[in-house]
C-alpha cells in the first residue's frame, strides 16, 4: 500500500500569537473541527498560486484553461493576477459545510458539519459526507437535505446547551492533544539544535587545538633548525679563527 502524501505543513512558529488568534477566529467562523483543516486549505491555495506563477509566461490557451478550472470551482477570478491574490478564506467559502450553512439548510456551521458527516446532505442524487468538499459552481443549486430539519427554536434549550458543552469538551481535548504534540516536537527540535551546536563547538575546539599544536610544532622545529645553524656557524668561525691564529704563529 502506497502512503498518501501529506496535504499540509505545520507552521514553522507553533507559538506565534497573531497566527493562533487568526486561526481561532477562522475555526469559529467556519465551524472547523481543528486547525489542520486551516493548514490544508492554506496548502491548497499555495498549490494554486504555484501553478499560477508557472503560467505567467505560458501561452494564453493554458492561462485560459487554468482560469476556467478555477471559475468552475466557484473562485471569482478573471486573470492570473486574480488567482495569485487568492487566500485560504476564498477556499473556506467554497467548502460544502460553509455553503450548506449559507443556503439556510443548517442553523450553524457546526450543525452543517454534523448533517454532512451523518450523510444527510446530497448534491443531486449523490450523498456527500465530506465537509471540506469544494463545491463546483454548477453543483451549488443541487445541494439539498435528505431529512426534515427542525428549526432552532423547536429544540429544547437544555439539549442545545448539552450539545454545545459536549462539542466544546471534544474540541478542547483535541486542541490539548494537538498542542502537546506540537510542543513536544518543538522541544525535541530545540534539544536537537542545542546538541548539534555543542557538538559543533567541540569539533571546532578540537580543530583549533590541532591547529595550535601544529603551529607550535612548526615553531619548535624552526627554532631548533635555527639553533643548529647558529651552532654550526659558530664552530666554523672557531675553526677559521684557529687556522688563522696558527698561520700567524708560523709567520712569526
Amino acid at each position: 500500500m502506497i502512503r498518501s502524501k501529506k496535504k499540509y505543513s505545520r507552521p514553522r512558529r507553533p507559538f506565534d500569537k497573531t497566527r493562533i488568534d487568526e486561526e481561532a477566529e477562522l475555526k469559529k467562523k467556519y465551524g472547523l473541527k481543528n486547525k489542520r483543516e486551516i493548514w490544508k486549505a492554506d496548502g491548497s491555495i499555495r498549490e494554486i498560486r504555484s501553478q499560477a506563477k508557472k503560467l505567467i509566461t505560458a501561452p494564453d490557451e493554458e492561462k485560459k484553461a487554468f482560469i476556467e478550472r478555477l471559475q468552475k470551482k466557484g473562485f471569482g477570478v478573471a486573470s492570473i493576477a486574480d488567482s495569485l491574490s487568492l487566500d485560504k478564506e476564498d477556499l473556506m467559502k467554497r467548502r460544502l459545510q460553509t455553503i450548506v450553512f449559507k443556503k439556510g439548510l443548517a442553523n450553524t456551521p457546526k450543525q452543517a458539519r454534523q448533517l454532512i458527516a451523518h450523510k444527510h446532505v446530497s448534491i443531486g442524487d449523490q450523498v456527500v459526507n465530506k465537509p471540506s468538499y469544494v463545491v463546483k459552481l454548477e453543483e451549488e443549486n443541487l445541494i439539498k437535505l435528505r431529512i426534515l430539519l427542525k428549526t432552532e427554536k423547536s429544540k429544547p434549550k437544555t439539549e442545545e446547551i448539552k450539545d454545545e458543552v459536549l462539542e466544546a469538551e471534544k474540541e478542547i481535548a483535541e486542541d490539548i492533544a494537538e498542542g502537546s504534540g506540537a510542543a513536544g516536537r518543538e522541544e525535541e527540535k530545540v534539544e536537537k539544535e542545542i546538541i548539534e551546536d555543542e557538538v559543533e563547538k567541540v569539533e571546532k575546539g578540537k580543530e583549533d587545538i590541532e591547529k595550535a599544536e601544529e603551529k607550535i610544532a612548526k615553531k619548535i622545529t624552526k627554532e631548533k633548525d635555527k639553533a643548529i645553524r647558529e651552532e654550526e656557524k659558530a664552530e666554523e668561525d672557531f675553526v677559521e679563527e684557529k687556522i688563522k691564529e696558527t698561520g700567524e704563529n708560523k709567520n712569526e
